[in-house]
């Protein structure tokens, strides 16, 4: 399916609301966007900047985070919203594999992110 940047991001929110019914705590869930940030991200950095990463540490709710944020955040489930650039989304599939420590649910251009896990798990030879 081809998706715009607004359709990943409305496919990470579904995803998320997936596993909440399927019974994963918000704290598990961290949903990294390749492009712009989450809308809800947006509306929580409003807060400040401190009060934001300081909900990644206290852990009780859904993070989100743009997947170039200086913190590395690690959760069980690693959502990816690829609403950015190939090359950005790449690089945040391959991090993302790190970051998850069960699951990593990638919403986008299924086309594209099918060719980009395919080289994720088959990298180039030099």
């Amino acid at each position: 399916m081809q998706a715009t940047a607004q359709t990943a991001l409305e496919c990470a929110d579904e995803a998320v609301d997936r596993l909440l019914e399927a019974g994963r705590a918000p704290g598990d869930i961290l949903v990294l966007t390749t492009g712009e940030a989450h809308p809800w991200q947006q509306h929580e950095v409003s807060f400040g900047e401190d009060r934001y990463w300081a909900q990644l540490e206290e852990g009780g709710d859904v993070f989100y985070a743009e997947a170039r944020a200086a913190r590395q955040a690690r959760r069980e489930v690693v959502v990816i919203a690829a609403n950015g650039a190939p090359e950005q989304t790449a690089k945040v599939l391959s991090g993302a594999l790190g970051r998850a420590r069960s699951l990593v649910v990638a919403c986008g251009d299924t086309v594209q992110l099918r060719a980009l896990v395919d080289g994720v798990r088959q990298p180039a030879h030099a």
